[in-house]
């Protein structure tokens, strides 16, 4: 589990989780701290108005799975121990799953 193992297709997928699990928390940390949803997702999404008025769920949804992505990736690109590489999966599923139930909370 580090860069120096080779197999540099694996490496370039998880510096990509990492980038893209970067990206998508800040954006969440955008939407709930603005209160806002940009204006190109509602046209894209066209999210129901209860989704709507909830952009502070969303938002904070997005940072944990954003985040979660991150921890992942991180597994395979920084050395560590076999236990802390299993201990930051197992963060990474607890956040998806925590933004999956905030997520279906908001379905409601």
């Amino acid at each position: 589990m580090s860069l120096d193992d080779g197999e540099p297709v694996l490496i370039a997928l998880s510096l990509a989780a990492v980038v893209l699990g970067l990206a998508w928390a800040v954006l969440g940390a955008r939407v709930a701290v603005s209160r806002r949803f940009p204006t190109a997702w509602i046209r894209l999404v066209r999210p129901t108005p209860i989704q709507r008025a909830r952009p502070v769920r969303m938002g904070c949804a997005q940072v944990m799975s954003g985040a979660g992505l991150v921890a992942y990736g991180a597994t395979f690109l920084v050395p560590m121990p076999y236990a802390v590489g299993v201990a930051l999966i197992a963060v990474f599923l607890l956040l998806l799953l925590t933004a999956a139930g905030s997520v279906a909370l908001l379905r409601r």
